[in-house]
């Protein structure tokens, strides 16, 4: 519990004294002092070696969002026992390990003790929850089914972690490959062709040009080294400095839409983001413009934002959601915009955003489950490629010294 330094007087006394108390807010001190017949006059709360180190811990560390999953279902199950809002805060800020949101529920947990509501407070916590988590809070606060409305942030929350976590772990076999297949390649480069090199400097034979390219390319790596590996990891640093401008983002956002499989892949996550994210909003009570507002923040992608936008001022004009979206088949595959249509038809729309969901989630799953499949062949084609080149550019000229002997 933090420390404070007050100074207080004494009923019926001229003169003030300090002191110092141990208390979990500025209203246990008031308390305290008042039980010992002063009156406060001024307080301040001190900060200890080991409350710096506390805040430093909190301010290094983060919120993962499988604890914020774990944190809205155990939530809305305790209110459905019937626990006060501000006892089940407190179970939770206890049992969680995590020193930054230990930090944020015991905020949370005072600001509901002095009267304020959940959504209000966790708003005042944007890095830990989403905007989606603060307005289903407090539509549900406002409808009187906060349980509900947790239960319904903690299966979202799920969805989008579980689909987070596939596209993932198909992006690592690739990945790793293409690590090693580079770190082998620099390996033989500085190693292996300057011996190479030598044996034909010394006998003197005529080099063919694909063999030069490589011996000029390993002289280069071997005379330069540093300078390379810091060209290499500025290129790096550049490259993500590029992408976190407008532009860069926005000229990475349309590349990826054009590969194959990838861009397949990046058009099925973001339907099913959608659908998944404005069917929890509706069906917590939210209205429709600021379900499209809150949907706008949740995608990442910037041609998507811009098509919810668009939606938002149609919807403002009194058209249906589902013409912008059937307009829009080059990122929206057509199902999205027929079933949105169907729900608006039919005064269903959260069940049919939530068909949505459920079918571009499974595309989704299965195409993750095949891509180390679809991308074996191609990386097996250009790891072949790769060294059938090494091993032809270095071995052709030692064929020649063979026959010439």
């Amino acid at each position: 519990m933090p420390i404070f330094t007050y100074k207080a007087i004494k009923d019926g006394e001229k003169e003030s004294y300090e002191g110092k108390v141990e208390a979990k807010d500025r209203f246990e001190v008031y308390s305290i002092v008042r039980k010992d017949g002063a009156q406060i006059l001024t307080v301040k709360e001190t900060t200890t070696s080991a409350q710096y180190t506390e805040k430093l811990t909190q301010f290094l560390s983060r919120v993962k969002q499988n604890e914020k999953i774990v944190f809205m279902r155990n939530l809305g199950a305790m209110i459905r026992a019937g626990l006060t809002l501000s006892r089940a805060l407190s179970v939770m800020e206890r049992q969680t390990k995590n020193p930054k949101f230990k930090g944020v529920l015991g905020d949370i947990q005072k600001d509901i003790q002095q009267g304020g509501d959940l959504n209000s407070s966790m708003k005042k916590h944007d890095d830990v929850f989403t905007p989606l988590m603060v307005a289903m809070v407090k539509a549900g606060e406002e409808s009187g089914s906060l349980a509900e409305s947790c239960t319904i942030i903690a299966s979202q929350e799920e969805r989008s972690y579980e689909l987070k976590k596939k596209i993932r772990g198909a992006m690592i076999y690739p990945g790793v490959i293409v690590t090693v297949l580079l770190g082998i390649g620099t390996m033989m480069m500085m190693f292996i062709v300057p011996t190479l090199s030598a044996t034909f400097e010394t006998l003197g034979s005529e080099l063919p040009m694909s063999t030069q390219i490589i011996i000029k390319l390993s002289d280069f790596l071997v005379d330069y080294t540093l300078q390379t590996f810091g060209a290499f990891v500025l290129a790096i640093v550049l490259f993500i400095a590029f992408l976190k401008t407008k532009n860069g983002s926005r000229l990475f956002e349309s590349f990826v839409l054009y590969i194959p499989v990838i861009g397949t892949l990046v058009k099925e996550t973001n339907s099913a983001r959608t659908g998944r994210t404005l069917a929890s909003l509706l069906s917590s009570g939210v209205h429709v413009l600021h379900s499209l507002e809150i949907t706008e923040e949740v995608i990442q992608n910037s041609h998507y934002k811009e098509i919810i936008a668009k939606a938002r001022v149609q919807v403002q004009g009194g058209s249906p959601i589902a013409e912008v979206f059937e307009k829009e088949e080059r990122l929206y595959p057509p199902l999205v915009g027929e079933l949105i249509a169907v729900g608006e038809e039919t005064g269903n729309l959260p069940d049919m955003l939530q068909e949505v969901a459920k079918f571009y989630e499974n595309e989704v799953d299965q195409k993750t489950k095949n891509m180390s499949t679809i991308i074996e062949p191609m990386l097996m084609l250009v790891v072949g490629s790769a060294v059938g080149y090494f091993a032809l550019a270095m071995i052709s000229p030692m064929y020649s010294m063979v026959e010439n002997f």
